[in-house]
């Protein structure tokens, strides 16, 4: 404790010792704020101390012509058994830090897997769902083609018919397509219905014609 004498008058007959009394103040001022804080507070509040310190000192020595400038605590050595408690304290302390951050680790780490789960499965639904698309937009497109290629033919056949001899020729692939018909069945099966008129070509050719012609007929 720091002490400024600004009345010697007054600090040598207003009181006996105002050193002595001035320590006095301090150390009972400091046992009352210490004892209002925590154990574990005592070492953090040591500026609190001496502000008030220095206030009940200084309010206490203004009759004896005395300032008090400044206090310091220069350490705090409580007994062993005070020591033991705050040790123990600080120790739960501890414990109960390290047992709340590892929760908050584990908390953490079950977000950070759900959240992962939860995207792996975003993606594979958006991977899915593209996956058909694309399926479905490939099947689309051959759908496409092949009804072109058949347009294309179709129109190729039909030009084919209307050149010179062009209707011979198809009736003589259809009188072809016949004859392979009924070869084809005799191959597979046991019981084959032969046309009676199978002998003569002519009339084959114009059996097999005929469903051309009237087709034709009804297109015209």
């Amino acid at each position: 404790m720091y002490l400024q004498v600004l009345d010697p008058e007054k600090a040598s007959y207003g009181i006996d010792n105002y050193r002595f009394a001035s320590i006095q103040i301090a150390q009972t001022t400091m046992r009352s704020v210490i004892g209002r804080l925590e154990l574990d507070k005592t070492f953090e509040e040591r500026e609190t101390i001496n502000v008030s310190i220095v206030e009940a000192v200084d309010k206490a020595s203004e009759p004896w012509g005395v300032k008090v400038t400044r206090y310091e605590v220069k350490n705090i050595s409580p007994p062993q058994s005070i020591r033991d408690a705050m040790e123990k304290q600080m120790r739960a302390e501890r414990e109960k830090r390290a047992i709340i951050a590892e929760s908050e680790g584990t908390k953490q780490a079950k977000i950070n897997n759900a959240e992962g789960d939860k995207q792996e499965l975003i993606k594979k639904s958006e991977g899915e769902m593209q996956k058909r698309i694309n399926e479905a937009a490939g099947r689309a497109s051959e759908i496409e083609q092949l009804a072109k290629a058949t347009a294309n033919g179709l129109r190729a056949i039909s030009s084919a018919i209307s050149e010179e001899n062009g209707l011979n020729a198809v009736n003589l692939r259809i009188a072809e397509q016949y004859l392979m018909a009924f070869g084809n069945l005799a191959k597979t099966n046991n019981t084959l219905i032969i046309p009676s008129n199978l002998t003569d070509i002519a009339g084959i050719i114009a059996t097999a014609t005929s469903v051309f012609n009237e087709t034709k007929d009804k297109i015209k």
